[in-house]
């Protein structure tokens, strides 16, 4: 019987890809949204599209990717020249800043434990923060790039949603799932909770000033 089955390497690489497109597509929708011109807007797509995942990758002590594969930063600049020409005629049909910034926030939470767990196997913390720093680094930088105060820190559910991936992921790894099929289970929870929370205006307790 022929086997089918994807590498995981090649899997992660997608996975990779498709969370900087999606991220780059916030930060250049950020940056229209703050009058940039078409440079702001390919900067602002690149830094929010890779910042992410260098971070993690030095953390872990990995040379980043973003560095050695001339893919990410073609794809970052490919987005934001794509935005500049036919940003008005998306966000007619769509609001394309917030799908996007939450298929971008369930690749990344997934992405970066997957390659926490590829260098130091199924250890939850390691993974959670790999997960989390991928998956936030980027939109920390791109509203602070803007001046605004950090989407993680004011929004609906946010990071939980993050976090509440990544706990899936873990827990359905743990079981003995092949890490493709969990990654594609914690990527849909992660990206689920974050619409629902758009949608329904889910938001943390804060505190009510007197």
């Amino acid at each position: 019987m022929a086997d089918f089955s994807f590498p995981v390497d090649g899997f992660i690489s997608i996975l990779d890809y498709l969370g900087t497109i999606a991220f780059a597509v916030t930060g250049s929708s950020k940056a229209i949204s703050h009058k940039a011109d078409v440079f702001g807007i390919i900067v602002l797509a690149t830094v929010v599209g890779v910042a992410g995942g260098i971070t993690r990758d030095v953390i872990f002590g990995r040379f980043p990717a973003a560095f050695s594969d001339p893919i990410y930063v073609g794809l970052t600049v490919t987005v934001g020249v794509i935005m500049f020409f036919l940003y008005a005629k998306l966000k007619k049909q769509m609001n394309v800043w917030l799908v996007f910034d939450a298929v971008g926030l369930g690749v990344f939470s997934i992405l970066g434990a997957s390659i926490a767990y590829q260098i130091v196997g199924l250890e939850f913390l390691p993974m959670l923060f790999a997960g989390m720093i991928t998956a936030i680094g980027g939109g920390i930088l791109r509203d602070v790039f803007v001046r605004e105060i950090p989407i993680v820190f004011v929004k609906e559910v946010y990071a939980i949603a993050s976090i509440i991936g990544i706990v899936t992921f873990f827990v359905v790894l743990s079981s003995g799932v092949d890490v493709q099929v969990s990654s594609i289970i914690g990527i849909v929870v992660t990206t689920g909770i974050r619409l629902l929370a758009i949608k329904y205006n889910w938001n943390l307790p804060r505190v009510r000033e007197i």
